[in-house]
């Protein structure tokens, strides 16, 4: 590893998107090409040892660095996005956000009975996005073998939440 210090390349905004809330954005860590590459090698090193079929990375930041990750894993991405944004057939579930609720979709003929399933975001916080894509994939008869963040907030409970799976974060607060 580059000893690259990433932590200092995540912004926080205060009162975004609510008030109370100080939103890590990790946009200054995606413009720096060394950070960008260092993030995608190291959740690759960890997604690798897990063996997967899949990473599945939730919408939207989920997106950023999921199929880079993948790629680098030597595995298949595939998304779980907003509802309607994916033609034709999906299967959904609802969840509870830090901040409100939302719901996530994908197509099940992309997770295989049997498949091995990382899930990818950038953020664990309440663990309610995750633990909504897991019971997804369970449904589906796939298997998840992991989570991977790019940063979790250890003060919201979502390690706790998500006991059963091994996860696995960059940075934590």
């Amino acid at each position: 590893m580059s000893g690259i210090d990433l932590r200092a390349k995540v912004r926080e905004v205060p009162d975004f998107p609510t008030p109370g809330v100080g939103f890590k954005d990790i946009t200054p860590m995606l413009a720096d090409p060394a950070a960008l590459q260092e993030a995608i090698d190291q959740l690759a090193v960890w997604v690798r040892e897990k063996s997967p079929d899949i990473v599945l990375g939730a919408e939207a930041r989920g997106f950023l660095l999921g199929p880079a990750v993948a790629a680098a894993a030597g595995c298949g991405f595939v998304p779980a996005r907003r509802p309607g944004k994916l033609p034709p057939t999906t299967i959904s579930a609802t969840y509870a956000l830090e901040y409100g609720e939302n719901a996530l979709e994908l197509h099940p003929d992309l997770v295989p009975a049997g498949a091995r399933v990382v899930i990818h975001d950038d953020v664990l916080a309440t663990g309610g996005t995750v633990e909504a894509i897991c019971g997804l994939v369970e449904r589906l008869g796939g298997v998840v073998v992991g989570a991977c963040f790019v940063i979790e907030l250890t003060f919201l409970g979502g390690r706790e939440r998500l006991a059963g799976i091994d996860q696995h974060a960059l940075i934590t607060y």
